[in-house]
């Protein structure tokens, strides 16, 4: 037979105990971490990357291919979760993570190692669909809060100190003559995963139960895989690529929103979700079922998590150029004043998770945590170049506890308010839209910062500057790389003086003076030209300062939609949930069909029997 009934372990046989439920926890924490970090780390390591491997053209893909292909993975992988148990895919999740990590190292070429990033991020993406929904199958609700508040923090530990972890590999990581040399260090950033993943892997093959789960169905054979979405799996899938695409493609300053091809993928990326919904319309077990959105409170949690996701991402992109472009700060320097907006994350955590705890009730928490966040975001946009340190750390400690106050919320809303066997889905629908975030706030925030310092730079810029220039020369020197990099800055700076010295030269006469008054001008031109150049930079910084108050106002505005995505979070009680009876009725009908259209096959099938 395809079908038989499968036991659903009761409350006592899912709760881990003692050493078991230490390791469990230790090994998903560690996972976590490693997927989370694998994020950002190797940012540093890309200069010491195209040195080796070349491909600068497509050094952003390296991040970019990782991220894709791990949002992708999580919505499919939630709900297949729900169908088929999560200890599996998280071992083979784990698995395919290391594999990557084993060959992104070893690539000879950048197109390897995008293609090996882009399996990493397979892997990563299972991990992080699932490391939330195990943490609501172990614990009740009365207990997630806290957990996935800690579960959150290691998240956002990992993906603020992911730069300086890699940097430091880069230059420091030890030596294996001649698989790793000086020049190849950087592969230390990938090969540092395979140790810890593997004790990682050992630890929850061994005592991760595969019944932790609530099935979303008793079936089990071909039955379960005829029930399968994969016209949805593979529409959201595509739909989610060409939005990422589309975003990334359009947030480039390089490319702009108006070429073609990001505009055709957008539309594409709108229509495939569109196609998508219909999809799950007919399917039997839907990738996600529509029916959730009646649920007003998980509707609300998605759009906090949205919100939540571009307000992280959009701070902690733009406040270190806000740091090393204003006020001057060095790469150290930034990594160890954005200390303050990490503790104070990791401290909004524990004391709204612990209120949560105390008074079972989330609401009137998350509600001060938000307008808390709020605070800090409107206090981000009065900073200027005359803000100092201590100041931006207040406003920053400021806006990280209202951030961290969210962390230990999101998933444990959705998971309070969806039946058991909607676990895996719940989770994965908020862990997606979060990492959707990241991507739309990167993309919103970056467009208004570009927009904003284009248009206010160049009537700042010193007018004979602007003569003796060309549009892309001005491009160069209107980078705000200039102001961040020291050394590029100085490039910048003898490339202009070189172009401007060689176009006055040039139309010195011949004759017996001519060498003599050539050097004459070309001195006078090179002082003349590093004054303006040096004009030129203080009014990019002030440029700068302006854009990047600007693009704090729109991180302002997702914080105001969180405010108000709060008020529809009503409280729901923390008592474990009951089975979802419309599923079970639909399971039911379900079932019985296939019972009949087997009756039916055994009445033809036994007479033919009884003729031969």
């Amino acid at each position: 037979m395809d079908t038989e009934t499968v036991s659903i372990p009761r409350e006592s046989e899912r709760r881990l105990q003692g050493v078991a439920l230490v390791s469990v926890l230790g090994a998903l924490g560690l996972t976590l971490l490693l997927e989370a970090l694998d994020q950002t780390v190797v940012g540093t390591a890309m200069p010491k990357i195209i040195g080796v491997l070349h491909g600068f053209d497509r050094y952003t893909w390296v991040v970019n291919a990782y991220l894709i292909a791990a949002i992708t993975m999580i919505p499919v992988i939630g709900k297949l979760s729900d169908q088929f148990g999560r200890k599996w895919f998280l071992l083979a999740g784990t698995a395919i993570f290391l594999l990557g990590s084993v060959l992104a190292g070893t690539s000879q070429t950048m197109d390897q190692l995008i293609a090996f990033r882009a399996l990493q991020g397979a892997g990563s993406g299972i991990g992080m669909a699932l490391v939330g929904t195990l943490i609501g199958d172990i614990f009740p609700p009365a207990e997630r809060a806290k957990w996935q508040g800690i579960f959150g923090v290691v998240y956002g530990f990992a993906s603020l100190v992911g730069p300086p972890v890699g940097g430091w590999l880069t230059e420091n990581g030890p030596l294996l003559e001649p698989l790793v040399t000086d020049a190849t260090r950087w592969r230390w950033v990938f090969y540092i995963n395979l140790p810890l993943g593997i004790i990682a892997l050992i630890i929850l093959y061994l005592c991760l139960p595969s019944s932790i789960s609530e099935r979303s169905h008793h079936s089990t054979g071909w039955a379960a895989v005829r029930r399968i979405d994969f016209v949805g799996a593979a529409l959201v899938a595509a739909a989610t690529i060409c939005l990422l695409l589309g975003l990334t493609w359009g947030s480039d300053h390089t490319i702009g929103w108006n070429v073609p091809y990001v505009i055709f993928t957008l539309i594409a990326a709108g229509l495939l979700y569109l196609l998508f919904l219909i999809a799950e319309c007919f399917a039997i077990e839907p990738i996600l079922p529509l029916r959730l959105f009646r649920n007003g409170v998980f509707a609300a949690d998605l759009m906090l998590s949205l919100a939540l996701g571009m307000i992280l991402m959009g701070l902690t992109i733009y406040l270190p150029f806000f740091l090393q472009g204003v006020l001057g700060l060095t790469p150290t320097a930034t990594g160890t004043a954005m200390i303050p907006l990490l503790i104070s994350i990791i401290a909004g955590s524990a004391l709204f998770g612990g209120l949560i705890i105390i008074t079972k009730r989330y609401q009137i928490a998350t509600i001060a945590g938000t307008l808390i966040m709020g605070i800090g975001a409107f206090l981000l946009t009065r900073m200027t170049s005359s803000t100092s340190l201590l100041e931006a750390a207040i406003y920053m400690s400021i806006a990280g506890v209202g951030m961290g106050s969210l962390f230990p919320v999101m998933t444990v809303v959705a998971q309070n308010a969806l039946p058991p066997t909607h676990l895996g889905v719940g989770t994965g629908a908020v862990n997606y839209v979060r990492q959707l975030g990241h991507t739309l706030g990167v993309a919103i925030v970056g467009a208004v910062v570009n927009q904003s310092l284009s248009h206010d730079v160049m009537p700042r810029l010193p007018g004979a500057l602007v003569k003796q220039l060309s549009p892309s020369e001005l491009q160069t020197v209107t980078d705000p790389q200039v102001l961040m990099n020291p050394a590029y800055r100085e490039t910048v700076t003898h490339n202009i003086q070189q172009l401007v010295v060689n176009r006055a030269v040039a139309h010195v006469p011949a004759g017996p003076t001519h060498d003599q008054v050539a050097a004459s001008l070309a001195s006078q031109v090179a002082q003349q030209t590093h004054h303006l150049l040096g004009q030129a930079f203080e009014a990019l910084k002030l440029s700068l300062s302006v854009a990047l108050q600007h693009g704090f106002i729109a991180v302002l505005v997702f914080c105001i939609g969180a405010i108000l995505a709060t008020f529809f979070l009503k409280d729901v009680p923390m008592t474990p949930p009951q089975p979802d009876e419309e599923s079970e009725k639909v399971e039911t009908v379900i079932e019985r069909k296939e019972a009949v259209t087997k009756h039916r096959e055994s009445v033809l099938v036994i007479p033919l029997m009884s003729d031969l």
